[in-house]
C-alpha cells in the first residue's frame, strides 16, 4: 500500500501542488487511520469497532486543500467506503428515512443506518455543515448508529464543531452530536490562509465572449483545472424540487444559461446553488432583451446572488457585460448586474476573495 505522503510527495514534484506543513500534519494523521483499517480488515473478516483509533474531523478555511487531503485519503483505501458531499448524503438519507416509513418499519432510522454499514467501511463526507433543522434532529443517533456500527468517518468542514447549526433554531438538541463528535473523531485545524482553488485563478480571465472561437476551449480547461476533470454526482431537493447539478466537483459547479435560467427558478433555487459551491462557471450567456425577457430576470436574480455570497464567477457570454442586454424592459435595472459582473472580473474582487475566510 502506498503512502499517502509519497503521493502528496510526487504531486509537488510534478507540480500540481504545493508544499504545506498544516497539510502534512493533516495527512499523518489520515496516514494512522489509513493503517488502523488495514490492521482490523486484517484481523476480521466482519466490521468491528476499532477502538484505538478513530475517524477525521477535518476543519478550515475556504480552498486550504481539505478536500484535496481527503480525496488522496479515500483513494489509498483498500476496504469497501464512499465518497460524498454531505448535503448530498443527507438528502440520500431524508429519503431512505421516507421510504422506510412507508414500509411500516418501528425504527426507520436504524433500517436506514444498517444498509450504510453493510456497504461501507469508510465514509467520507465533504463540506460538513448543519443549516436545516430536519438534518440537525437527526444527524446525532445516525452517526452513532454508524460509528457503534464499524463505520469510520472522515469529513471536512469549515467550521470547527462548536460552531456547527451556530444559532439554529432548538440548537440545543443538536448539542450531543457536537459532543458525539468531539469525543468519536480526532478534530483537526488545517491552519492555512491560502485558497489554492482562487489563486489559481489569479490574472485568469473569468469572463469568455463567445465570439472568441477559442471560448469554450478556455473555460473546459479552467472546469478541468479547477475539478480535477472529476464528476460527481450532485443534486439539492428545494422546495420539494430536484435541482441536478450535470457537472460537480468538490465545490465548482458547471451549467449551462439555460439549465439555470430557462427553468423556472427563483431566489431560493439560486441561493442553494450558490451556497454549495465556490466556484460557479456559466456557460453561453445569449444576448439578452424582450424574447427572453424572464431568464434575464432570473439571470439578474443568479448574479445578485453569487454577489452577495462572494464566489468565484466564471461564464461565457454573447457579448461584453455593457452589450449583454440592450433593450426592453429592465434595461435601467441590469446596469446594476453590468457593474457587478465587471467588479467580478477585477483584481480587487480576486483579492477580496483570496483574503476571506
Amino acid at each position: 500500500m502506498k503512502k499517502l505522503t509519497d503521493t502528496y510527495n510526487q504531486m509537488i514534484s510534478d507540480g500540481s501542488l504545493e508544499d504545506d506543513l498544516g497539510q502534512r500534519i493533516i495527512l499523518k494523521e489520515l496516514e494512522k487511520v489509513n493503517h488502523g483499517i488495514s490492521r482490523s480488515k486484517a484481523k476480521s473478516l466482519f466490521f468491528k469497532k476499532i477502538d484505538d483509533f478513530k475517524g477525521v474531523y477535518i476543519w478550515g478555511g475556504v480552498g486550504c486543500g481539505k478536500s484535496m487531503l481527503m480525496d488522496l485519503f479515500v483513494k489509498n483505501l483498500l476496504v469497501p467506503n464512499r465518497r460524498v458531499h454531505f448535503h448530498a448524503f443527507m438528502q440520500e438519507i431524508h429519503a431512505s428515512l421516507h421510504n422506510a416509513r412507508g414500509s411500516g418499519t418501528k425504527d426507520p432510522l436504524t433500517v436506514v443506518a444498517n444498509k450504510v454499514i453493510k456497504n461501507f467501511r469508510v465514509l467520507a463526507l465533504d463540506e460538513m455543515q448543519i443549516k436545516d433543522i430536519t438534518d440537525a434532529m437527526i444527524v446525532g443517533r445516525l452517526f452513532t448508529l454508524l460509528l457503534d456500527g464499524g463505520v469510520q468517518i472522515v469529513t471536512t468542514s469549515n467550521r470547527v464543531p462548536s460552531d456547527l447549526y451556530k444559532d439554529g433554531l432548538n440548537r440545543q438538541l443538536f448539542l450531543p452530536f457536537i459532543a458525539l463528535i468531539e469525543s468519536q473523531l480526532n478534530i483537526l485545524n488545517l491552519p492555512s490562509k491560502t485558497d489554492y482553488r482562487k489563486n489559481r485563478l489569479r490574472g485568469t480571465p473569468v469572463y469568455f465572449n463567445l465570439q472568441d472561437t477559442k471560448a469554450k476551449n478556455k473555460l473546459d480547461n479552467l472546469w478541468e483545472e479547477l475539478s480535477g476533470d472529476e464528476n460527481q454526482d450532485f443534486h439539492l431537493i428545494v422546495n420539494k424540487r430536484k435541482i441536478k447539478f450535470p457537472f460537480y466537483s468538490n465545490g465548482v459547479a458547471k451549467f449551462t444559461f439555460f439549465e439555470l435560467c430557462r427553468e423556472n427558478r427563483g431566489p431560493a433555487d439560486f441561493l442553494a446553488i450558490v451556497d454549495n459551491v465556490r466556484v460557479l462557471i456559466v456557460e453561453n450567456v445569449p444576448q439578452l432583451g424582450r424574447s427572453n425577457f424572464n431568464e434575464a430576470k432570473r439571470f439578474v436574480t443568479l448574479i445578485d446572488t453569487i454577489y452577495e455570497a462572494g464566489i468565484v464567477f466564471i461564464c461565457s457570454a454573447a457579448a461584453e457585460p455593457e452589450y449583454l442586454y440592450l433593450e426592453g424592459e429592465g434595461v435601467f435595472e441590469f446596469e446594476r448586474t453590468v457593474s457587478r459582473l465587471n467588479e467580478m472580473q477585477s483584481d480587487s474582487w480576486g483579492k477580496k476573495l483570496i483574503l476571506s475566510p
